[in-house]
């Protein structure tokens, strides 16, 4: 019974939509770095299919927008579920435009003092992680990408 119980959660559209909506932003942004030729191996590759943040398009805003969107097909935009998954994703939208990049440009510039602060004076420093977060335009096409994938998917 329990198996079941997860292959309908796997099945659904709700999942299927934000898992595919997820995964091709992912795919997208691998793709541009490719081209770009910023990866060079297929370790790289495989690690920015599935930790790259930043870039075009945001997967954590088409994942949210995909799960609003179905959620907002099946069961109603009037139901407290889409309220609820709804305000969760405008948090997530608004952390990837604004906490992430706030704090991916405080990270670079502390690691640009910690260079200067090393050269100057000899002292050692170990580089933090710089986050990269999105711009408006990552998070747009990131939320369009979630919302025509959850609509594929809940009505075909």
């Amino acid at each position: 019974m329990k198996g079941t119980s997860f292959f309908r959660m796997i099945s659904s559209p709700i999942f299927l939509s934000a898992f595919f909506s997820w995964f091709t932003a992912q795919l997208i942004k691998l793709i541009i770095n490719v081209l770009r030729r910023r990866i060079r191996s297929s370790k790289s590759a495989v690690t920015s299919l599935f930790w790259a943040t930043g870039g075009m398009p945001s997967s954590h805003s088409a994942a949210v927008a995909a799960l609003a969107t179905s959620v907002g097909f099946t069961v109603g935009i009037d139901s407290p579920l889409f309220v609820t998954i709804l305000v969760f994703g405008l948090i997530v939208v608004r952390d990837a435009l604004g906490v992430r990049r706030a704090a991916g440009h405080q990270a670079r510039a502390l690691n640009n003092l910690g260079r200067e602060l090393s050269n100057r004076f000899n002292v050692q420093y170990r580089s933090v992680k710089e986050i990269n977060g999105h711009n408006f335009s990552e998070v747009s096409v990131g939320i369009l990408l979630g919302f025509f994938i959850a609509t594929a998917f809940c009505n075909l």
